[in-house]
């Protein structure tokens, strides 16, 4: 089992920057693949980023390529998402996820965190 815990999120003007956290506890985090997806509100689950336990990095959506930059610190059992640039189209609440696979769709995903709100106001 793996508890994820998000952190980070808030209210940003556009053209800001924020950085997700996520805590992982529970299994051996450096064997697992971390990711983030994010959900507007009437939209569906979107996949952001992932990272493999090897920190090979993959993303998701054009939009965010060039602007976010996933990370993890295995010492310190936590991945990131740097977030700059953002634009109002980023406000969503944005999980963490891990698997040992990586995949782009939601149900490649066994373990989620609870979300945590991003707003970028304009």
């Amino acid at each position: 089992q793996v508890q994820l815990v998000e952190s980070g999120g808030g209210l940003v003007q556009a053209g800001g920057s924020l950085r997700l956290s996520c805590a992982a506890s529970g299994r051996t985090f450096s064997s697992y693949a971390m990711g983030w997806f994010r959900q507007a509100p009437g939209k569906e689950r979107e996949f952001v980023a992932a990272i493999s336990w090897r920190g090979m990095n993959v993303y998701g959506a054009d939009s965010v390529k060039g602007r976010f930059t996933i990370s993890r610190d295995n010492a310190k059992n936590t991945v990131y998402l740097q977030m700059n640039s953002l634009k109002p189209e980023d406000t969503a609440v944005y999980y963490c996820t891990a698997d040992p696979r990586m995949g782009y769709s939601p149900g490649s995903w066994n373990y989620w965190g609870q979300g945590t709100q991003v707003t970028v106001s304009s």
